[in-house]
């Protein structure tokens, strides 16, 4: 067993922490914690080097005989510069990880490595909740359930899934029409996102690291336009061609155009074209808390059904 510290997270890096996702992807598939999926992976990357005036994000990563079997990627306290103008300090620790089920003692050294890295500051995690053995391991080294995050406007989420047959036609509004970024460009994709996520810290420069990440295809970048032009609409598809799944992070509309079925017929588009492309199933992930029913609402109208979701765990900034 070696392991390896890593000073910053390449697109290399990035491939094989996805190969990680896909193995356990296709055994257990709701042992993938929170943004550890191959999707989120791409989709964080592609966007951090822009997102933020960043205190660090160290990795590190476990091989057994040159096989990725575990790996840990903190975000340490930041400052996020937003359109707009405005600025939001993070000051607590995250951490995303995942370990191979067959390597699950190595859960043990990811926390023991987190624990070292954001020493002195408030520790966070979500492993999922189907991962017993984890879940008892970090409860061992001092971490527990974050109540607030939990309340009925917690911020922890679930990942959904259904297959992609028996689909529905997408059905827009007179004087819409699908695009792909391919189609309109990156100016546009990323005025769709900050029209759908104000305020955001998304840039040109976020976008470009987006593009860049393993997986991304501008083809499977779908947006919804208006009749004035403008991008009513937007989502990304992943596709884990290994497992034949689409995945959508991230899916936004923008807010004079919400309640008019623009996201459920572009995810309808997006998913005949994932079965085109070799998909069998599609994912997505949304707030979970009953205080964010809207996503989570839309999803199940469209056959989405709760796989896995996450336990959010906090350790004090006293707690050794």
């Amino acid at each position: 067993m070696t392991n390896t510290d890593v000073e910053l997270v390449t697109a290399a890096d990035v491939r094989l922490m996805q190969g990680l996702a896909q193995r356990v992807t296709a055994t257990r598939q709701n042992l993938v914690n929170a943004e550890a999926t191959f999707g989120e992976l791409a989709w964080n990357w592609g966007k951090a080097h822009a997102d933020d005036d960043t205190g660090g994000r160290p990795s590190r990563q476990w091989f057994s005989g040159g096989d990725l079997v575990a790996w840990g990627w903190a975000r340490l306290p930041h400052r996020l510069r937003r359109n707009g103008g405005s600025v939001k300090d993070v000051t607590e620790a995250c951490l995303t990880y995942q370990v191979r089920p067959d390597h699950a003692g190595l859960v043990d050294e990811v926390i023991d490595w987190y624990d070292g890295t954001a020493a002195g500051i408030e520790r966070t995690v979500m492993p999922s909740s189907a991962d017993e053995f984890a879940l008892k391991r970090w409860a061992a080294h001092g971490y527990e359930t974050d109540s607030a995050a939990l309340g009925d406007t917690g911020s922890w989420t679930q990942l959904n899934e259904r297959d992609l047959t028996d689909l529905e036609q997408p059905v827009l509004p007179r004087g819409f029409g699908f695009r792909t970024a391919d189609e309109a460009g990156p100016e546009v994709a990323v005025q769709a996102h900050l029209d759908a996520w104000a305020p955001s810290a998304y840039t040109a420069k976020s976008y470009e690291g987006v593009r860049r990440a393993p997986g991304y295809r501008g083809d499977l970048h779908i947006l919804v336009e208006a009749p004035d032009g403008t991008m009513a609409s937007s989502t990304v598809m992943w596709l884990d061609e290994a497992n034949r799944t689409a995945e959508f992070e991230p899916v936004g509309t923008h807010p004079a155009h919400r309640r008019r079925g623009l996201a459920r017929a572009m995810l309808l588009h997006a998913m005949h074209r994932a079965r085109t492309a070799g998909a069998t199933q599609a994912t997505v992930a949304c707030l979970g808390a009953p205080g964010h029913p809207r996503a989570r609402g839309l999803y199940y109208g469209l056959g989405f059904r709760e796989l896995s979701r996450d336990v959010p765990l906090v350790k004090g900034a006293g707690v050794g």
